[in-house]
């Protein structure tokens, strides 16, 4: 498993290498890079854009996302019938100021 993660990674950082090479020179006038700088970027790049210690990359928002839809529908199904239609007023109110409600959402269906 070891010897398999090590030789996708080396691979990833020929490719990135490679497209940077072929792109950027000739694109924006930038430097061509070495492998070790290509592997480089991709460390950089996992610890800018990913959920450190969260199981694979993007993992972590995925699941606050589960974890908040959650949430809200549980919320949403102990409301009575006042408390949704006054919940959605507010809503219409609040998005419609950027044109983000001009369609009936999903919660009227329900």
């Amino acid at each position: 498993m070891i010897v398999l993660s090590s030789l996708a990674i080396l691979a990833l950082s020929a490719v990135v290498m490679l497209l940077w090479n072929w792109l950027v020179p000739s694109l924006f006038n930038g430097p061509s890079i070495s492998f070790g700088q290509a592997l480089g970027l991709l460390v950089l790049s996992k610890i800018l854009f990913s959920s450190l210690g969260r199981g694979r990359w993007g993992g972590g928002y995925l699941a606050r996302k589960r974890a908040w839809k959650r949430r809200f529908e549980e919320k949403w199904n102990n409301m009575t019938p006042e408390e949704r239609e006054k919940f959605k007023t507010n809503m219409k109110q609040h998005c419609s100021k950027w044109g983000w409600m001009s369609q009936p959402s999903p919660l009227e269906k329900s």
